[in-house]
């Protein structure tokens, strides 16, 4: 917003009294926020900083020691240098203690050897600096009315970055207080080199104020959060101190995101978007690529170098149809307890809902970990009634997509099945996991409609359970006192039932191939269902 004291000395009334600087080149870039001119020797304690002082010397002493004093008030109250005139007091040059103590401060110290108007040049630059008030008033203004449109229309945290970027040009990042990355927008640069080493980049860059530049960093952060819950951070990365728009750009930008996170109550949190994201292109990509390594890696999920597992958690059909619990608020919910238990289990992982039946995990495990141990762990900590499986452990980013996918199809074939294994595996589901594999073809389908239809009709249009009855049989292999037990029927009435099914279906269920294909089209149906 403010000039510096080398934009100052360029400028052409300036520039007509032939300034030469003498001492303390090293502080020209300092702004300058008002031009005064003061011939009293006396005038440090009357300064606020970032001065340029403009004098011509008649009132100042020539005793080395008082010259001395008098630079080092001005250096000590902050002034951002120190203009001399050499026409009235001294004419060829300054007193050599006038410059050895503005440049033992770092004073910028200017000579001008001719006569020069100092009401034109304070007219002059004072106008420019109020000209740049005022034109930082109005973006300031315009900052305000972008988000505030963002916070009123619901923009989401890609929105938000969006226009952080289009307003500073410069990359910016929202993490949560654990330092995982959330959002991004690279503002056209390499997104690998932005997130490379992102977790140990952002724990060693602290900040006292809810908006600060953190110098070493070439970061200025704003905390964010609202009602005094504060759960993350939005970094926007520039190497040079920024201009105060850019903060009020990062303050109104933590708000809009704040409120963001009130209102979307109803949907996933910004962490498990954020995972659903990275999962999707896992699951899309066969060859991940390296920003995609880089975005999990800012998540605090490593992928090079470690055990990946993928895990398909589904909720049982009775908590799908809890009565005003829709099953997007169970998925959420259920993601939410996944992501906690890894926490607790100190175990890497991605967790997100990936579609309106499961949850996704991927768990990057060290390559000395014992996966059935942290498995089994994991499983506990999740409340049945659950449906857990796994996919095969395997050892690079490249294989992460088919233990993600086959671990869905075990879980898609473990919800039909019993019930009585803590994590399903490929080997578990068998007969059943084939089947969901081969699910959408036609002549499965074709295969179950006319093994079973008889029955199904008779089932519809008398109101008899003999569809019910078949499963029990074929369950309990045959065996017809197991079976009548488990439907809780008289031998006798069970009897008739079985006489029934064979007469309407004309098999015999007593032959292995019968009872097999009426087995095998129950699966299938209830796959399909």
């Amino acid at each position: 917003m403010y000039p510096t004291v080398a934009d100052v000395l360029a400028l052409p009334v300036v520039r007509h009294g032939r300034p030469r600087v003498v001492a303390g080149a090293e502080g020209l870039d300092a702004p300058v926020r008002w031009v005064h001119v003061a011939e009293v020797a006396d005038i440090g304690h009357l300064l606020k900083g970032g001065e340029l002082v403009l004098t011509t010397g008649v009132a100042l002493p020539d005793d080395p020691a008082a010259l001395a004093k008098y630079v080092d008030g001005l250096a000590e109250a902050g002034v951002a240098g120190l203009v001399v005139e050499l026409v009235r007091h001294w004419s060829h040059s300054l007193p050599a203690a006038l410059v050895t103590a503005a440049g033992r401060n770092g004073l910028p110290l200017i000579t001008l050897s001719r006569e020069t108007r100092y009401v034109t040049v304070t007219e002059t630059v004072n106008g420019l600096i109020v000209d740049a008030q005022v034109a930082e008033l109005r973006a300031a203004e315009q900052v305000h009315k972008v988000f505030t449109e963002l916070s009123v229309s619901g923009g989401d945290p890609a929105e938000v970055l969006r226009e952080v970027v289009r307003l500073t040009e410069r990359p910016a990042v929202l993490e949560t207080l654990s330092h995982e990355v959330l959002a991004y927008d690279a503002a056209g640069t390499d997104p690998g080199e932005l997130l490379a080493g992102w977790l140990a980049r952002s724990r060693s860059v602290h900040v006292g104020e809810r908006a600060a530049f953190a110098a070493e960093a070439g970061w200025l952060i704003a905390v964010v959060g609202a009602r005094g819950d504060d759960w993350g951070r939005l970094i926007i990365v520039t190497d040079e101190p920024p201009p105060h728009r850019y903060v009020v750009v990062a303050e109104r930008a933590a708000s809009a995101l704040a409120v963001h996170q009130l209102v979307a109550r109803d949907t996933d949190s910004l962490e498990r978007q954020a995972h659903r994201a990275v999962l999707a292109e896992l699951l899309a990509s066969p060859v991940p690529s390296a920003e995609l390594l880089a975005r999990a890696s800012a998540l605090g999920v490593p992928l090079p170098g470690r055990r990946l597992v993928g895990v398909a958690i589904r909720p049982r059909l009775t908590d799908l149809r809890q009565p005003n619990v829709s099953g997007a608020a169970v998925l959420r919910e259920l993601a939410e307890t996944v992501s906690l238990a890894t926490r607790r289990a100190r175990v890497s992982a991605l967790v997100a809902v990936t579609d309106e039946l499961t949850v996704r995990a991927l768990l990057s495990l060290s390559p000395k970990a014992n996966v059935d141990a942290v498995l089994d762990r994991l499983a506990a900590a999740i409340r049945r009634p659950r449906v857990v499986a796994a996919g095969t452990t395997v050892d690079s980013p490249a294989q992460a997509q088919r233990s993600l996918l086959e671990a869905a199809h075990v879980a898609a074939a473990a919800l039909h099945g019993p019930a009585d294994e803590a994590v399903h595996r490929l080997e578990d589901v068998r007969l059943r996991g084939l089947l969901h594999l081969l699910a959408d073809d036609e002549r499965v389908r074709a295969f179950a409609a006319r093994e079973l239809g008889p029955l199904l009709s008779r089932d519809a249009a008398a109101g008899t359970r003999l569809v019910q009855a078949l499963r029990h049989y074929c369950e309990h292999g045959g065996n017809k006192s197991a079976a009548a037990a488990a439907a809780h029927t008289s031998r006798t009435a069970y009897y008739q039932q079985l006489a029934r099914i064979e007469q309407i279906l004309g098999v015999p269920l007593e032959d292995p191939e019968s009872m097999l294909s009426l087995y095998v089209a129950l699966l299938a149906r209830d796959l399909d269902r």
